[in-house]
């Protein structure tokens, strides 16, 4: 379980329980997500849709967007069927993330990655299934909330798992693979987009739902791109440091793949350091919110301290 070690830091540095907030968060997005996917005909795709979007993780994305809505004044049912899709988004990007095509990686959670179990084609659907089905369910199942809001979000979402987000990100990532001249522009630019316009669409579209201010999204998103960047730090030096049983995914596949990461440019201890410091400035700009960031302070302090 991620609720036990790794987030003692967090807890002290903030005096807010985290490891029961991320249980009852956890437990809530788990059934959500359980509620949204049933299988009908044709069995297989909604099979292997449902494999990987019931594989487990810290549904870190779901979690921000709950506490974003709760932080903005709006209530948790407004923001569900939009945090079961960012989950939704990010199980797609990691089932196409894992085939041979791209990262090529047999495990992911612990688990055999989607094309291992149900082939590359299968996988390949199974992914715009759950693209496609995302933003059908924010649309059809989000209740109480002016439809403004709810076709902002949509954009928002839209944006960051397109060309100008994730798949944008994701391009840069593979024409880089393989070279050994790769610059902090062009790796920030990578993460930026891969990783962290998820976890900013995350963070903004809770608070889009309550009808927070242009200035509150604004420092929010200042927030999760800090909190993005290093998640990706800390990504890159477990995929050194941890074990595949800690990973719950092969350990050592960036420097197989000759990948430009955090690490490989600044070593362990700076790249140690510069997530710290990202997280500090992230934390910075919650001061504005008082005791409503707490939940959003402590997982930014988790980032840094998680060991999966």
């Amino acid at each position: 379980m991620i609720l036990t070690n790794e987030v003692q830091a967090s807890q002290q540095a903030t005096q807010f329980d985290l490891a029961a907030y991320l249980a009852e968060r956890q437990a809530q997005v788990e059934a959500a997500l359980d509620r949204s996917l049933q299988v009908i005909y044709p069995e297989r795709i909604y099979e292997a849709m449902r494999y990987s979007l019931m594989a487990g993780g810290k549904r870190l994305r779901p979690i921000l967007c709950l506490a974003t809505c709760e932080l903005s004044g709006g209530t948790p049912e407004m923001a569900t069927p939009t945090a079961c899709a960012l989950e939704m988004i990010h199980t797609m990007s990691l089932i196409h993330d894992d085939l041979p095509a791209m990262d090529n990686d047999d495990y992911r959670r612990g688990k055999l990655t989607n094309h291992k179990v149900y082939g590359e084609d299968i996988a390949i659907l199974a992914g715009d299934g759950l693209l496609a089905y995302a933003f059908e369910h924010v649309a059809i199942e989000t209740k109480n909330v002016d439809p403004e809001r709810i076709l902002k979000v949509v954009a928002v979402l839209g944006r960051a798992v397109g060309a100008a987000g994730l798949v944008g990100g994701q391009v840069v990532d593979l024409e880089c693979e393989g070279k050994c001249d790769v610059s902090l522009e062009t790796l920030n630019f990578i993460h930026n987009h891969k990783t962290a316009a998820l976890l900013e669409a995350s963070v903004t579209s809770g608070a889009i739902l309550a009808g927070a201010s242009d200035s509150e999204l604004q420092r929010l998103s200042r927030y999760a791109q800090h909190i993005g960047l290093a998640f990706q730090i800390v990504d890159d030096i477990l995929d050194i440091t941890a074990t595949q049983e800690e990973l719950g995914k092969t350990a050592g596949k960036d420097l197989q793949a000759q990948k430009a990461t955090y690490p490989s440019i600044w070593g362990l201890e700076q790249s140690r350091e510069q997530a710290r410091n990202l997280v500090s400035a992230a934390k910075a700009e919650l001061m504005d919110f008082g005791e409503a960031a707490k939940p959003l302070m402590a997982i930014a302090d988790y980032i840094t301290a998680r060991k999966h």
